[in-house]
């Protein structure tokens, strides 16, 4: 599968409707940036099961804002709607097919405890919800 293009329109929607979506958020002033896309190309290519997507975060400077980005390329993994992997900078092709099999090797059940844990713990403090998803 090629990457596409989202919007912060699309975020949640691409996020929520895919089992495995990979954002690489990036500039196309930022050289780092232009030298991991066709890395991230490459290996989309080798997982039809992922969705690799990338945010302009010129163009979508609020999405970016709401992700937290503060460094680009950042790359962010979401599982079943749980953000499983955060990090700035740009990776190699090894580096990167370590990440998606990392996903894919992922125990949801646990991961999924962890975050109701995590979300039931917030709420007896009076936090947030706990949401990894930033709102469209």
């Amino acid at each position: 599968m090629a990457t596409v293009d989202i919007t912060g329109e699309q975020f949640a929607s691409t996020v929520e409707d895919n089992d495995i979506v990979l954002v690489d958020f990036w500039a196309e002033w930022c050289g780092p940036c232009k030298q991991f896309g066709p890395t991230y190309a490459a290996v989309s290519e080798k997982h039809q099961d992922v969705v690799f997507s990338k945010v302009d975060t010129e163009a979508e400077q609020q999405l970016a804002a709401e992700a937290g980005i503060t460094s680009i390329p950042t790359l962010m993994a979401f599982r079943e709607k749980v953000l499983v992997f955060s990090q700035p900078g740009a990776l190699n092709a090894q580096q990167l097919e370590q990440v998606v099999d990392a996903v894919k090797a992922l125990d949801m059940e646990e991961v999924h405890a962890h975050v109701a844990r995590s979300q039931a713990e917030a709420a007896a403090a009076g936090k947030q919800d706990g949401s990894q998803i930033p709102e469209a």
